[in-house]
């Protein structure tokens, strides 16, 4: 599923404005916490905030910090 939608200016900012259906795929509504994380090929994921999530992100984080040059030897 691919949703089109722009960049657009808001206030002193930009951002993005979610249609409905990107909304329903999310199952979230108005005021729900969403996370951007990198993904593959220079893309980002969004992703509704799910219990556990931030806990699990800091794990991941402090993992790949840790082990940063193991990680760039195995990406070649």
């Amino acid at each position: 599923m691919a949703i089109e939608t722009k960049v657009r200016k808001i206030g002193n900012s930009l951002g993005i404005v979610l249609p409905k259906e990107a909304l329903n795929a999310l199952k979230v509504d108005e005021g729900a916490v969403l996370y951007l994380t990198e993904a593959p090929e220079n893309a980002l994921r969004l992703t509704p905030e799910r219990p556990g999530f931030k806990e699990k992100m800091a794990v991941a984080e402090s993992l790949m910090q840790r082990y940063r040059n193991a990680l760039r030897e195995l990406a070649k």
